[in-house]
């Protein structure tokens, strides 16, 4: 894979077209995970572990500003800033006309170019010699079948799959639905009265007793 520099967008931005803001911010976790900037901790919280990561993007920022204190994928999928970090990331994506209204919806061109780039770039078939880019791809476009593959214990521990979750099929499990399909209950992320986005620094490890350690192997 070459990933994102071919597509054109960030595998956040991808996994917002392909599964709304569940899917946003499961690419943000593992994002962070393989930069060992997250640790999971007790009924499937996740915190921040060591300093930032250089180079980060605003969004993974965002995300890993939220978890100063532990919270759950679920839990981060609601935060203020997280939701405001997800409309600012929906702008690009509606000035290129893959969003459209209402609720700035994906367009069919744009569930087409999700069903493209899915179809270039099918599930690996092994983990061996898979680049970060390579993984944060794959889980763009796959869901949790890429999940249950590259990252089946870090998925399993953060609630990021549902255990005995059907295969087969392009599914999303902290979004309980299709991959491809917007859920009316994320839909308000658009709107509401937004906190103020937080600023990126350096964060103290450690989710508590019981917690599972740092990121960056599965």
């Amino acid at each position: 894979m070459d990933g994102a520099t071919e597509i054109g967008w960030e595998p956040h931005q991808i996994a917002l077209l392909g599964g709304g803001p569940p899917a946003a911010v499961t690419v943000a976790l593992v994002a962070l995970h393989l930069l060992g900037a997250v640790e999971t901790g007790p009924r499937r919280t996740l915190c921040a572990a060591g300093p930032e990561p250089e180079g980060l993007g605003p969004f993974e920022g965002t995300v890993l500003d939220c978890l100063h204190e532990p919270l759950t994928a679920r839990e981060l999928v609601r935060h203020p800033d997280v939701r405001l970090a997800v409309a600012l990331t929906r702008i690009p994506l509606a000035e290129d006309g893959l969003l459209g209204h209402p609720w700035l919806r994906p367009t069919r061109g744009a569930r087409r170019r999700v069903e493209f780039w899915r179809e270039r770039h099918p599930l690996p078939a092994v983990r061996h010699g898979l680049t970060d880019d390579d993984t944060l791809l794959a889980v763009a476009l796959h869901g949790d079948a890429a999940l249950r593959l590259l990252l089946p214990r870090f998925a399993l521990r953060t609630g990021l799959t549902a255990p005995g979750a059907a295969a087969g099929s392009v599914r999303f499990s902290l979004g309980r639905g299709r991959f491809l399909r917007w859920r009316d209950e994320y839909e308000d992320s658009i709107s509401g009265d937004w906190g103020g986005a937080g600023h990126h620094g350096d964060h103290a490890g450690g989710c508590g007793s019981g917690g599972g350690g740092g990121g960056g192997s599965d």
